[in-house]
């Protein structure tokens, strides 16, 4: 006879995962504030600035921030490793991501 499935237990498993991916979003969206200086901002200026982008659909723009993002993430990324470490051949970030281009997650 086949063993009952315990949903119960699954979709407490399934919260926790999700609240555990919640939490670490969270972690790394205030590291990527700390890492570009903009903890110097006011919250206001900060979600206010954040609100624009959001609100924002001129893909140009768009395209011309996460070039800038992009090539921020290079920077930082040739500053922390040795010329051997570096990843000169990745592939290209995501718009949007707040990852790095090295593919790394940035998370301590």
């Amino acid at each position: 006879m086949r063993k009952p499935r315990d949903y119960d237990a699954e979709l407490k498993a399934l919260e926790d995962k999700a609240r555990e991916l919640k939490i670490r979003k969270v972690q790394q969206l205030g590291e990527l504030v700390i890492a570009t200086g903009a903890d110097d901002l006011t919250a206001d200026e900060l979600a206010g600035a954040l609100v624009a982008l959001a609100e924002t659909k001129d893909a140009g723009k768009r395209e011309a921030w996460a070039r800038r993002g992009a090539a921020f993430f290079q920077g930082r990324s040739r500053r922390s490793a040795p010329a051997s470490d570096r990843d000169t051949g990745g592939a290209p970030t995501q718009p949007g991501s707040a990852q790095p281009a090295s593919g790394t997650t940035g998370a301590a």
